[in-house]
């Protein structure tokens, strides 16, 4: 019977092979993307360490999450629906004397032997589109020039187990639901859109609802920061994209209700007919929204936590910063003052540092601060490690600083203690550490090595920016400074100080930008990199979604087929058939993106809360445009893919159709 069984699954796979080729290209791209990104991880790693690496590798992992989920996602929607389609299928053979436990191992054979096939397929794409990714990321910025991916194996043995689980992950629970059709209630219910809504699908959704409320609600409460982490900002979206998922014939009715409301008054009886029709037929509208709300909700979320991220660190270093110019040693320069690019000032700067490539800062410093009415603050970046009370060390960055220049130039969030008293034997650090009053020792690890017990002078605020651990230039052995900040006194003449700072640092190699100049093209980049990483972040899973899309929205009309002559013997026109199918398909999708913005406006509206808790003053960043393109490209999508298939579904006369 097993070798029956397993003869039923391979034929089905073979008969109903386009319904599955949405799941089968999902899921080959799905494990594609995972391969690339795991093989650009394991050549990662072997980099010498740095924020940049730690950077690249973060951007990596997030792909490869975010394309797992979505395949799983995109999986489980399309044989949940599939299984629908074939109740009466299942319950033949249930009538033929298959137990539930046989019709189960059924669709799981087929999900195996999809899984397989697709999984196979990425793994093969993955190595070839391999070394493009990663160039294009050296290219773009976001991964050091020549990084290359390795010839590593486990890579591609992870993405393809990956992709499997994934598979059976996604059919598990419509394997379950296939299991459960008794002979007589599956025939009996083969036309009929019943039971949609069951008590462990209600449950599952709710419990996956509370589970995402549960965690924004600790957030805030006990570490407002860690909301805006990379992994709880792409974690926590996923979680409540899988309740609404579930919840969607809960939450699709309304939705439906109130998008259609006004269609319905205008029109004589359209409007009415496509409300009711999608209102009725949950499971497919759902099967057609699921792919439109997980690409909205990602889209919206990733975006909006990334661009409120980069909005916020933004408005953070310009509220913490007294200083009216930034001198950059070795001549990094931006326009608005004498030293931008073309400048006399701006050529003298490029003589000077092509004759000399390791000035030191001192000089330059000297140099600032004989410049009259100023207050001059070197800064420079030291590795630092911090000793636990149990021994562990933790790493981290630190910067060196003058104290007093430091205390007159920043506006640090100083919580107790002076930035002021800092000395030799002082350090300030922030909140997140463990160490918390004035006075306390800590004991640390310098750069070289060295362990010293410094003494805490001052704590500060938790924050998103560089306004973390500070030493002096005794604690920092071999740091140098790469950023001197210039405050200009009261009643100072700023034109006159301007031309002397710009001179002394022309003559020392280094450039001067205002402050203003230099945070607005600080945020330029931070911008380009935020696009960079939604791109690589998003750009496959919206793809495989679309496909997953079109799949469904061909089963779901070539399923109609009974339903559409029927309309067409009631009296309408092959026309009205088609603009009724895709006036729905529009509307669903419709649903789907009302639903996604639904979860992008609690994930931006929580890192916002937590914003509010941290004291930064971060603009409302929301991401409008890209949420509007992929509405409007799903949309358009939908039309032409809904009209060609109700005009094949049309096909031949309406009384032999409605006689099936």
């Amino acid at each position: 019977m097993r070798m029956g069984m397993l003869r039923i699954a391979l034929k089905s796979l073979r008969v109903r092979w386009v319904s599955l080729v949405g799941a089968f290209v999902a899921l080959a791209l799905g494990v594609a993307m995972t391969a690339v990104m795991l093989l650009g991880l394991a050549a990662a790693v072997s980099l010498p360490g740095g924020e940049a690496v730690v950077s690249l590798v973060a951007a990596l992992g997030t792909a490869g999450g975010v394309s797992a989920f979505v395949s799983a996602f995109v999986v489980a929607s399309t044989f949940s629906y599939v299984v629908a389609q074939r109740r009466r299928e299942l319950g033949l053979l249930r009538l033929a004397g298959a137990t539930r436990a046989q019709v189960r191992r059924t669709v799981l054979v087929e999900a195996v032997v999809l899984g397989a096939a697709a999984s196979a397929a990425g793994c093969v794409l993955g190595r070839l589109a391999a070394p493009a990714m990663v160039g294009w990321l050296a290219d773009v910025g976001m991964a050091p020039p020549g990084f290359t991916t390795g010839h590593q194996q486990w890579p591609l043995h992870a993405a393809f187990w990956t992709g499997l689980l994934v598979a059976l992950g996604g059919v598990a629970v419509a394997a379950r639901r296939a299991g459960r059709f008794g002979p007589l209630d599956a025939l009996h219910s083969a036309d009929l859109d019943t039971g949609v809504m069951t008590g462990g699908r209600l449950l599952w959704g709710l419990g996956l609802l509370l589970t995402a409320a549960v965690m924004i609600a600790s957030g805030l409460v006990t570490d407002p920061a860690d909301l805006l982490h990379r992994k709880t900002y792409t974690v926590q979206p996923m979680v409540l994209i899988s309740a609404c998922g579930l919840l969607a014939p809960v939450i699709a009715r309304p939705v439906l209700r109130l998008l259609a409301h006004l269609p319905a008054r205008w029109t004589r009886c359209g409007g009415r007919l496509i409300r009711e029709n999608a209102s009725a037929a949950l499971r497919r509208t759902g099967a057609i929204a699921a792919p439109v709300l997980v690409s909205v909700a990602l889209t919206g979320s990733l975006a909006g936590a990334l661009g409120t991220v980069g909005e916020a660190r933004a408005a953070e270093a310009l509220a913490r910063t007294a200083a009216d110019f930034v001198v950059t040693p070795q001549a990094r320069t931006t326009g608005g003052l004498p030293g931008a690019p073309g400048s006399p000032a701006a050529t003298a700067v490029t003589a000077a540092t092509a004759a000399t490539t390791d000035t030191p800062t001192d000089a330059l410093t000297d140099a600032l601060r004989a410049v009259p009415g100023t207050v001059v603050s070197p800064t420079g970046p030291t590795r630092l490690a911090i000793v636990e009370a149990d021994g562990t060390v933790v790493r981290s960055e630190a910067r060196t600083a003058d104290p007093a220049a430091l205390a007159v130039v920043a506006r640090l969030p100083v919580v107790t203690g002076s930035v002021a008293r800092l000395d030799d034997d002082g350090i300030v650090l922030p909140l997140e550490w463990e160490h918390r009053t004035v006075g306390a020792p800590v004991e640390v690890v310098l750069a070289d090595g060295t362990r010293r017990t410094l003494r805490v002078a001052a704590v500060l605020r938790d924050g998103l920016g560089d306004n973390g651990l500070y030493v002096t230039a005794r604690n920092a052995p071999g740091a140098r400074v790469d950023r001197i900040d210039v405050r200009l006194a009261p009643g100072a003449d700023r034109a006159t100080a301007t031309r002397l700072l710009v001179g002394a640092a022309a003559a020392h190699g280094a450039a001067v930008a205002d402050r203003g100049d230099l945070l607005a093209a600080s945020g330029t980049e931070n911008a380009r990199i935020v696009r960079l990483r939604a791109v690589l972040v998003l750009g496959l899973a919206l793809v495989y979604t679309a496909i997953a899309l079109v799949n469904t929205l061909v089963m779901a009309t070539a399923d109609r087929r009974r339903e559409l002559a029927l309309l067409r013997l009631a009296g309408a026109t092959r026309s009205q058939v088609v603009r009724l199918v895709t006036a729905e398909s529009v509307l669903v999708v419709a649903v789907g993106a009302v639903i996604g913005c639904g979860v992008a406006a609690v994930q931006i509206g929580s890192m916002h809360a937590a914003l509010a808790l941290l004291g930064v003053p971060a603009p409302v960043a929301l991401p409008w445009q890209p949420i509007s393109l992929v509405t409007a490209a799903f949309a358009l999508l939908a039309v032409p893919c809904a009209a060609l298939s109700t005009v094949w579904a049309l096909r031949g006369r309406p009384v032999v159709a409605a006689a099936r």
